[in-house]
């Protein structure tokens, strides 16, 4: 049965993480608030629970579902090698506002989409988002809403959207402006940003000053001017 906890009342909010680590556990969907919009959630390493929230959501496996962690620590089971530009923007700027694209280690055994080998991954700067996600390890996690529709910044829009689909709904008040993470691309020889959200561009770069932009521009290359015509 579908239940709303909320987590400003202490009793209701240890009952609430609990009923959802419970539900994680057996393959159903959660919804949780993060530091930037809300986000319906289930075990990564369970494909049937992937597959329910995608099915949710009405999207595609063409859109690979990002995978939410409870600790800085949890990145190197899960990737083959840790660049040192991933750790420097890791130790910037985990938890928050910053979602890395990394090439996934091979042994995983999981069912994201159609993801070719990579994964990725944010720490959110939350508190019930962090206890959630120290019990239940690293959980398959996209925005709460129907694809299409404006992203939920409370758990009541989401219920709204997703209704029975969803087994826990913790509220924990609005999250304020949905702005989404920003996503840096590590997979390459050099660090790009595929979109920018929470982290912008300037601030990347006081950390990896080689980022390209989103466009594939460094930060040493001009705009292009444009040739002087005769009048």
């Amino acid at each position: 049965m579908t239940r709303t906890y909320q987590c400003s009342d202490p009793a209701d909010r240890t009952a609430g993480i609990a009923a959802a680590v419970d539900a994680v556990r057996r393959g159903d969907l959660i919804v949780l608030p993060t530091d930037t919009v809300y986000g319906i959630g289930a075990d990564a390493f369970t494909p049937t629970a992937v597959d329910s929230l995608l099915t949710a959501k009405q999207r595609g496996r063409d859109m690979p579902v990002p995978v939410l962690v409870g600790n800085r620590r949890t990145l190197d089971g899960l990737v083959m090698a840790v660049p040192p530009t991933v750790h420097d923007l890791v130790d910037a700027f985990w938890p928050g506002g910053l979602t890395i694209i990394v090439e996934q280690a091979p042994s995983l055994a999981w069912d994201l989409g159609d993801a070719d080998g990579t994964v990725a991954v944010r720490m959110p700067l939350h508190p019930v988002a962090l206890e959630v996600l120290e019990a239940t390890g690293p959980m398959a996690v996209s925005s709460a809403n129907v694809s299409g529709q404006p992203p939920a910044t409370t758990a009541e829009e989401a219920r709204d959207q997703l209704g029975w689909l969803v087994e826990v709904y913790l509220e924990a008040g609005s999250c304020g402006d949905p702005v989404a993470s920003t996503i840096v691309d590590v997979t390459g020889e050099v660090p790009r940003v595929l979109r920018q959200g929470a982290l912008d561009l300037a601030t990347l770069r006081e950390v990896v000053p080689t980022l390209l932009d989103k466009d594939g521009h460094g930060p040493d290359d001009e705009p292009a001017v444009p040739a002087a015509t005769e009048a």
